[in-house]
């Protein structure tokens, strides 16, 4: 899905889009094995549509899978950073902590957190393990944000339906 077919932010509907994507976007474990695949069909993707992204996973608190596509700087490195950290901070998706701050009228300044370290914008989400919780994030920088979430939200999908 582009960024022109996702509803506009702070909509209802993009709201349930993203509480889908959260709720639905579980695994039952996830291992190095996982994330190198993951990572790996991630890569693909954005190479099979000429996307200029950096991917990222991080596992229980170390990165174990990079890569950065041509066109890609490392500006997307930093911003993919940030969101991680939005993700494993407040164990939602970056896009989903961004609406929420929207939804209730707020910046996310007003999480006092620092904008060099964390930024809820979309195109990381939870690793979310079926009775064990968030045990990391994995995501995309590069393009706009709507776009990002809808990327990582269709691999990681796809990934879950062939396991």
């Amino acid at each position: 899905m582009s960024d022109a077919n996702m509803p506009p932010h702070g909509s209802d509907e993009l709201r349930a889009i993203v509480e889908r994507d959260e709720a639905e976007l579980v695994f039952d474990a996830f291992d190095l094995g996982d994330a190198w695949r993951l990572g790996v069909m991630l890569r693909e993707a954005a190479v099979d549509r000429g996307l200029p992204l950096v991917v990222g996973i991080v596992l229980n608190g170390q990165r174990v899978f990079h890569a950065a596509l041509p066109g890609t700087t490392p500006e997307n490195d930093r911003w993919l950073e940030r969101k991680t950290n939005v993700v494993l901070h407040f164990h939602r998706s970056s896009l989903g902590v961004g609406e929420r701050f929207r939804a209730r009228g707020q910046d996310f300044a007003e999480a006092r957190l620092d904008p060099a370290t964390f930024a809820a914008h979309g195109g990381v989400l939870p690793i979310t393990v079926r009775g064990t919780g968030v045990v990391g994030a994995v995501g995309v920088s590069g393009l706009p944000q709507l776009e990002d979430h809808a990327f990582v939200a269709s691999v990681v999908r796809a990934h879950l339906a062939a396991r």
